[in-house]
């Protein structure tokens, strides 16, 4: 599904000094997998899960996604394939404030480039009924406790059907009872929506979810 190979991302501080985010990262992540990215603040874990997810570019090596080398895409096509491939849901819910749940939901498929066979909002209104939410369809999100307004990130990611979800400390805003119902929710959508799931965290018990942890420390995934 998705494979990185000698991924290398740095930044040119000065003329003299270059700081390396990431280094020589070889990793493999295969179709409908649960993986934990862990590491400390500064590792590179973030950095690791923004090649992933495509909103940067490696400084060298290749990032291939089903079997299609990134590097040879152009950026119009990476961000379609970004659009349609990967959905994101970050520690502080980034939903728009002016819009309801039931529109912040339905607001990726407004800028998708791709055609969609489904009707958004019939389709959003499913998934607020299935997640109990439906009551909440009409409230903004200052309305809505922040357990609620992370679900509805997550029926956001889902909307445009993505292969991955990238999860960036999905709990980070949360006390541990509504950290711990978030998590089986992604568990849920892993194990029968069959969606991989990619889940960063510095907390070894949100890590503990993840069939497989992968450990980050000082810009390399460790063996």
């Amino acid at each position: 599904m998705i494979k990185l190979v000698g991924v290398t991302k740095n930044y040119q501080i000065d003329e003299e000094t270059v700081f390396y985010a990431l280094r020589d990262a070889n990793l493999e992540i295969k179709d409908r997998e649960f993986i934990s990215i862990i590491g400390p603040s500064g590792s590179g874990k973030s950095t690791l899960m923004h090649l992933i997810g495509l909103l940067d570019k490696p400084t060298k090596g290749e990032i291939i996604i089903q079997d299609e080398k990134i590097s040879h895409l152009s950026d119009d096509k990476i961000s379609s394939l970004r659009n349609e491939f990967v959905g994101f849901v970050f520690q502080q819910f980034n939903l728009i404030p002016k819009l309801s749940v039931l529109e912040n939901i339905v607001l990726p498929t407004v800028y998708s480039r791709k055609r969609i066979n489904y009707d958004p909002e019939e389709k959003a209104i499913d998934y607020l009924k299935r997640f109990g939410l439906y009551e909440k369809r009409n409230s903004f999100p200052n309305k809505i406790s922040g357990g609620q307004q992370q679900r509805v990130a997550i029926l956001r990611a889902l909307i445009m059907e993505p292969k991955l979800i990238l999860a960036d400390e999905p709990t980070g805003n949360l006390d541990s009872k509504t950290g711990k119902e978030i998590m089986d929710l992604l568990k849920e959508l892993n194990e029968k929506e069959k969606i991989t799931i990619i889940v960063v965290t510095h907390e070894v018990d949100i890590a503990a979810y993840g069939k497989r942890i992968i450990r980050v420390k000082d810009g390399r995934i460790e063996k």
